[in-house]
């Protein structure tokens, strides 16, 4: 079985688990992951980890993620999107100067407190347990980074929005806490993720386009695994040293010409023009050192 992403469009309707379960039966295995939920209404860009890969999950860059989202004016509901239970509404609506100028204030370093229907967990359960028990709790502010936010559409009703954000953004808060800057209420209508990491809407394939391929065409949409951690630096080890990250020691950086490489800093490692595994500049005996980390080995021939 080969190993590496599927660039899978989700559509709406099911989660981000019945994705997974579906792609396990048409590729014929369990080892089959994802790389960042999308909700049931959600739709778009849902990377699918398949083989070696899966050993991939928890090591995955934070890297920015690209949504359109649309937002209703005029409705305020429990779960800040219109499929949850309406708590208010009104008529106010916004100017279409108002939130262009709005959107500017959220650029940048923004403290975002998560919805009450995410997967944070607190005091050991997730918040969306204690929603489910028509609890609303307390929760800290969490720093995230938006770094584009922009207004493509308007009209009385409703606005799409383009956001590009940091990993563990929540966009139904972000569009919140928009409406609450200009002064009006509002509820999320529609979300699609249009990239993720390396993986854009343009390259996706649907469940119902796999359902028709053979097990070879399949296969053949298959990403490298190494595409997940396109953003890291590439280091290319001789055989010996190899063998010793191989064998779980700790390299000094001053023997691979990474001596100014900071702690923490993750590697690509090659040998002979092979990607094989992630590796981390650690601090051993007062030296940084470059250790591996994760093994991504080849698939069988």
């Amino acid at each position: 079985m080969k190993s590496g992403v599927l660039c899978l469009y989700k559509e709406k309707g099911f989660t981000s688990h019945d994705a997974v379960a579906w792609v396990r039966r048409l590729f014929g295995t369990k080892k089959v992951g994802h790389t960042g939920t999308l909700d049931p209404q959600a739709t778009g860009v849902l990377p699918i980890l398949i083989g070696n890969a899966v050993k991939a999950c928890d090591l995955l860059p934070d890297e920015t993620k690209i949504y359109r989202a649309t937002l209703r004016f005029g409705v305020e509901t429990d779960t800040e999107d219109i499929w949850g239970s309406v708590l208010r509404e009104n008529a106010t609506r916004p100017e279409r100067a108002a939130l262009e100028e709005g959107v500017k204030a959220f650029l940048g370093e923004y403290m975002q407190v998560p919805p009450m229907v995410s997967a944070v967990k607190i005091g050991g359960k997730k918040l969306y347990e204690y929603a489910r028990e028509g609890k609303v709790i307390d929760r800290p502010a969490r720093k995230v980074f938006v770094n584009r936010f922009e207004l493509c559409s308007f009209s009385q009703e409703e606005a799409t929005f383009v956001a590009e954000v940091s990993k563990g953004t929540y966009i139904r808060t972000l569009l919140t806490d928009l409406c609450t800057e200009v002064g009006c209420i509002g509820a999320m209508s529609a979300l699609e993720r249009v990239k993720s990491g390396a993986f854009v809407l343009e390259n996706t394939v649907t469940l119902e386009e796999l359902e028709k391929m053979s097990p070879e065409e399949r296969e053949d949409l298959l990403v490298p695994t190494e595409s997940i951690f396109e953003t890291y630096p590439v280091c290319t080890l001789s055989d010996f040293h190899t063998r010793l990250v191989a064998n779980g020691q700790a390299v000094r950086c001053t023997k691979l010409g990474l001596a100014d490489e900071a702690l923490g800093a993750r590697f690509r490692l090659y040998q002979k023009g092979t990607f094989y595994a992630l590796g981390e500049i650690v601090e051993r005996d007062g030296a940084s050192c470059l250790f591996k980390i994760k093994d991504f080995p080849s698939d069988p021939t």
